[in-house]
């Protein structure tokens, strides 16, 4: 009778609750009230999760980005009645009655008395964060040379435009909730600042980097990663590892941008693991839309004071996934597998003996690759070789572009500050093809070889001449040229020049260094540097890139001649020029009064700078 009794209540109570609707997982933000407590995760030192209270002051509306809401709040508990909103939380998870009411996200920055944050709905974050579709174009992101810290936070405000303020003007924000809340706070609230852990750098080369990062929203701290690999605890049969444990809503999340001998990344904390995809932040990263990043676990190792901003001192560590979206509300990814990064190798030799091989990894990204590759040589150069006074770097190695082949580099600097100019010299083609118009460029893998020297290496060219100066057509003539190096010592170089057979009157030849025959052919020749139509023909340009290690050997006459599609041609015979001169409303037509004979080039193991023209009659 009894159990008969229990088992009608029992299906009582299941008809009852099947009746009812089924509680949503998350909270919207409609049912908030100013009043309300909820409960917020993050970890402030180690893997321990520790709870704060979250108190619910109102809710600001931006009506100018389309259903973009931002729950304002009051945070008490753990450290934060002495930190203040720390950097490292954005992403931290908030629930109310158990449901997932968003991620604190933004602050009052600098200085707040007390830990006001602003909470993104998780509604937002998960609607922002579509994982179908394919990789959008990419913005002109420009890496600008020479790379200062202006030219730098020049670039990271293009690329970092969503660091601004929730709202530009009051009037834009409409309140809920709290009677006491002014519009104006929503021109005060920013995402909360992303630490950038960085191992492996100097500080004389990353400090100029570090403080750009640092205007766009960013707390660069020396750390990395955390480089120790997760201890595989043993079964009691000895045998079997324990699987590592599951990433959890306010865990502490990476996001790295270079591993192996440099380490660079970012972190935060995870809002919500849903199945396989993870939430984070709350607030964009870099805002490029979908990517391709490494996702890492993280370790807080402690929590840094501060009355103008504390943060989390967190290392990066082992991959777990891959961050897919990064978005205004939210990044996005999903778990297992990390990204293909590009590989990078430099091999450093030094004229004291000693040779050393550095691995890095680094991500696909129009800024951060660029950036990145210049930080690595620099660093290498910086920490291993001298810093002050002159030096003299040879560079050779290839970039591997996917289906193009490779960018070939070959040269030499030398001077006060040559490291910077070596640096520069990888990395100028490699920005170049990277924010390219025509499609998008996949480098595949970045491979040096430099020969280091604590002796300057420059010359300067001080004659040419040939012995008589009345040569035959078709007839070969020595070319020589005198240097004169840095300390004043002679050298005597000799090319074989060929006069041809065609060649008749006066004929010039001019022995030039790069830079200079480049602004004597943009001047006469009207030839602008890098105007190409398409990616074979960019890499070509870029593989014929003068060199300061060369002389440049130029014969011209008076033949006619025509610049076409960026393509010069000499010599042109009068039918064909007559053509071209028909249809130069096209604009890729330019005629040339003189032509190019024959064009030459000569190593000189220095850096060399000088022109000289030599002028010869051509016997009849």
């Amino acid at each position: 009778m009894f159990i008969r009794s229990l088992a009608s209540a029992l299906a009582l109570l299941l008809f009852l609750a099947a009746g009812l609707p089924a509680q949503s997982r998350t909270f919207p933000v409609d049912e908030l009230k100013a009043g309300m407590v909820g409960i917020g995760k993050t970890v402030f030192e180690g893997d321990r999760l520790d709870e704060f209270k979250v108190h619910i002051l109102g809710v600001l509306h931006n009506v100018i980005g389309t259903r973009r809401n931002l729950i304002l709040a009051r945070l008490e508990g753990g450290p934060l009645a002495n930190t203040g909103v720390i950097a490292g939380m954005s992403g931290s998870p908030v629930y109310i009655d158990g449901r997932l009411v968003g991620a604190v996200s933004y602050s009052l920055g600098q200085f707040s008395k007390e830990p006001i944050a602003g909470i993104t709905p998780i509604d937002e974050m998960t609607e922002a964060a579509t994982f179908a579709g394919p990789r959008r174009q990419a913005a002109r992101v420009e890496l600008r040379f020479p790379l200062t810290p202006e030219s730098l936070s020049a670039s990271l405000r293009q690329a970092f435009s969503w660091t601004g303020p929730f709202a530009d003007n009051p009037a834009d924000v409409r309140v809920f909730g709290g009677a006491t809340l002014n519009a104006g706070i929503g021109t005060l609230l920013h995402p909360i600042a992303t630490p950038l852990s960085l191992g492996g750098f100097d500080a004389d080369v990353i400090d100029p980097i570090a403080s750009a990062f640092r205007d766009r929203g960013f707390v660069p701290v020396m750390g990395g990663s955390s480089l120790v690999a997760p201890r595989p605890a043993q079964t009691a049969g000895g045998a079997l590892p324990v699987a590592a444990p599951p990433l959890r809503p306010g865990d502490p999340v990476g996001i790295a941008l270079m591993s192996g001998d440099l380490e660079l990344g970012a972190t935060g904390t995870v809002t919500e693991v849903d199945g396989d995809r993870v939430y984070a932040f709350g607030h964009p990263f870099h805002g490029l839309g979908p990517t391709q990043f490494p996702m890492t676990r993280a370790r807080v190792l402690a929590v840094l004071p501060s009355l103008a901003n504390s943060m989390k001192i967190a290392t990066t560590g082992e991959v777990i996934g891959t961050v897919q979206q990064d978005r205004a509300t939210t990044i996005a990814g999903t778990l297992g597998p990390g990204p293909a990064l590009i590989p990078v190798r430099i091999s450093l030799t030094s004229e004291r003996g000693t040779k050393k091989t550095f691995n890095m990894a680094m991500v696909n990204d129009q800024l951060f690759t660029p950036l990145l590759a210049y930080l690595s040589i620099l660093n290498t150069l910086s920490s291993y070789e001298r810093q002050n006074g002159a030096a003299s770097y040879v560079v050779r190695g290839t970039a591997s572009i996917k289906k193009y082949g490779n960018v070939a580099f070959e040269d030499l600097f030398t001077g006060d500050q040559p490291s910077i100019g070596a640096a520069a010299y990888v990395v100028a083609p490699i920005n170049f093809l990277l924010r390219n118009a025509f499609e998008d460029v996949e480098l595949e893998r970045l491979d040096l070889e430099i020969d280091a020297s604590e002796q300057p290496r420059s010359a300067t060219l001080e004659r040419v001449w040939i012995d008589g100066n009345r040569p035959k057509p078709g007839a070969t003539v020595d070319l020589k040229m005198l240097l004169r190096t840095y300390r004043g010592e002679e050298i005597t170089r000799t090319l074989p020049v060929t006069i041809p057979a065609s060649a008749s009157g006066p004929v010039s030849i001019m022995v030039a260094d790069g830079t200079r025959l480049s602004q004597w052919e943009a001047r006469e020749l009207h030839v602008q540097p890098l105007q190409t139509r398409g990616l074979p023909q960019m890499i070509r340009v870029l593989n014929n890139t003068r060199k300061n290690n060369r002389l440049y050997v130029r014969l011209l006459g008076r033949d006619r001649g025509a610049v076409v599609k960026g393509e010069s041609f000499s010599a042109l015979p009068p039918s064909v020029m007559a053509v071209m001169e028909s249809d130069r409303n096209g604009g890729s037509f330019r005629p040339l009064q003189s032509a190019m004979l024959g064009e030459w080039d000569i190593a000189t193991g220095h850096a060399v700078t000088g022109s000289r023209i030599l002028t010869l009659t051509i016997e009849e």
